[in-house]
């Protein structure tokens, strides 16, 4: 027992383990408060000292009307085009021919001379450390206790294509990419409102990765923008590589299988998010935005259900419900009757599956179990490989070993076939990480009803039911406006009423500024004129 409550103590950071005693400084600040020497020459060591001096450190030391000046950058950050023709050619070319030395050499280096959109003073080396390393050009003059930071970023990047994961017929057919600046642009493309927010933020002590909260001023809660903020600010990693990092450290319940963040790549999706009052997290990196707070409805909701008619969106989304429910609980249902209520079966059906189940030499659950495993190992096989490559080994992996196991008397035919269903329903759920939840609930789903058959199944529904009741997104019902039932919300949950309907935005996000539609814009014939 008090070996137990020394282990807990050691996890929880208050244990004698001389590894969660105290966390190590970084490197870099060590020079948080260090200022500069005013030395051209010593600063310049000073800054090869703490980087390594690394090939891609590129340092152009000049003369400014007979001062010493020198640019800092790292090769493959910045634009060299832009500095050259917007800082080094005016220092060094320009300001020679335009004028005499001025006064103050410093002051008519920023105010005068640099052809760049953006400039920024810092005076401590970790400051101008940062915004080297994240793309900008440091200039340093003799004699000067302060640095000028120039914006020349420029770096190889993914141009805006389709998105791969979210496809649809009709709609924008851009999506994020995994430069942060072009991922705002998208968002400012389509929303030209004044009230629109960027918020930005640096997590990670080591890699320093650029995040960015954004939400609409005039609509969002200010109470759940303050918990956005509160969230992000208490991480503190070494680094966020994805915005998977920040979704692990931000949900309401770590434990709870079930999505409790969105994510999308389409600007359109998260633009239309920003005007129901949620808050969008972009993190540099990364082509995928988080979307908070998030209801469990909204997973099977897709773009394309807002660009067609109203009742084409509403049958395509009442497939995809259906699908989520045949993907969670067909096997276990196959598994409940064939094991315990074979009287639910109408009697030619029955003898049909125990034809072919009768050289089968495993139990209901030991066949579904197998089929299942080896059609996830399958999927994943698919999605590791070459996509040529993944594509056939999926599909033709999958019709040799089921034809094969049937052959062999491994698995009987209604299996194969229940296990098939399964599988396509799980591929009709929009969002990806509601279907692995569904997949992994399932194989719960299968024990119980393998032990207590159809009473099993209703107990698993029960739970799943509880589970999603008590599950909060910031602060948000999980269920939300089903339960807690809101009767003016439901315009756009499981169906979609026309749009000229739908005038108000949802109220459990509880936006500031309820109304998006105005009312009697329904569609019809002019006045006057009759119906033939």
């Amino acid at each position: 027992m008090g070996l137990w409550v020394k282990i807990t103590k050691i996890f929880k950071g208050k244990g004698n383990s001389s590894s969660f005693k105290e966390e190590k400084p970084t490197r870099l600040s060590q020079y948080k408060e260090k200022r500069f020497s005013g030395k051209v020459e010593v600063d310049v060591g000073e800054i090869k000292k703490i980087l390594g001096n690394p090939s891609d450190l590129l340092i152009r030391e000049f003369s400014y009307y007979g001062v010493a000046a020198a640019a800092v950058m790292i090769d493959g950050l910045v634009d060299k085009m832009v500095v050259i023709d917007g800082i080094l050619k005016p220092l060094m070319v320009e300001a020679k021919i335009a004028r005499e030395k001025p006064a103050d050499p410093y002051k008519s280096l920023k105010e005068e001379m640099l052809a760049i959109a953006e400039i920024k003073e810092v005076q401590t080396l970790d400051e101008f450390l940062l915004a080297v390393l994240s793309g900008e050009v440091g200039l340093l003059l003799e004699n000067c206790s302060v640095a000028l930071l120039a914006s020349a970023k420029g770096w190889a990047s993914r141009s805006v294509t389709e998105p791969m994961n979210e496809v649809v017929v009709r709609g924008p057919q851009e999506g994020f990419t995994e430069t942060i600046r072009v991922n705002t642009t998208l968002i400012r493309r389509r929303v030209r409102s004044p009230y629109l927010r960027f918020e930005a933020l640096k997590i990670g002590r080591i890699s320093q990765t650029d995040v960015v909260i954004a939400y609409l001023e005039d609509i969002a809660n200010p109470q759940i923008v303050e918990e956005v903020r509160n969230r992000l600010s208490r991480i503190d990693v070494d680094a966020i590589l994805e915005s998977g990092y920040i979704e692990e450290f931000i949900e309401d319940d770590p434990f709870n299988i079930f999505p409790q963040i969105k994510h999308t790549e389409r600007p359109d999706k998260a633009v239309a998010d920003l005007l129901e009052g949620k808050v969008v997290i972009l993190t540099d990196g990364t082509p995928l935005a988080l979307i908070v707070p998030a209801t469990f409805p909204e997973f099977f909701q897709a773009a394309e259900d807002y660009y067609e008619k109203y009742f084409i969106g509403n049958f395509l989304r009442l497939i995809r419900v259906l699908a989520f429910f045949i993907a969670m609980f067909l096997p276990s249902l196959y598994i409940a009757i064939i094991t315990y209520h074979q009287e639910m079966i109408p009697t030619e059906l029955l003898i049909n599956i125990w034809a072919s189940r009768s050289g089968v030499p495993f139990p209901a659950f030991v066949e579904a179990l197998i089929m299942e495993i080896a059609f996830e190992a399958l999927r994943e096989a698919g999605v590791r490989l070459p996509r040529p490559v993944g594509q056939a080994v999926s599909i033709v992996g999958a019709l040799i070993i089921g034809q094969a196991a049937v052959e062999a008397g491994i698995v009987s035919t209604s299996m194969v076939i229940t296990v098939a269903i399964t599988g396509i329903a799980s591929f009709a759920i929009p969002a990806f990480n509601m279907a692995v939840a569904a997949r992994i609930y399932r194989f719960g789903m299968m024990v119980l009803a393998a032990t207590f058959g159809m009473f099993g199944l209703m107990m698993g529904f029960i739970l799943l039911v509880i589970m999603l009741c008590n599950t909060r997104s910031f602060g948000v019902p999980y269920l939300a406006p089903i339960a807690p039932l809101s009767i003016p919300d439901q315009r756009d949950v499981v169906v979609r009423l026309p749009r000229w309907l739908m005038v108000k935005r949802p109220k459990h996000f509880r936006p500031l500024d309820e109304r998006r539609i105005k009312e009697g814009l329904r569609p019809g014939f002019p006045k006057g004129e009759k119906r033939r």
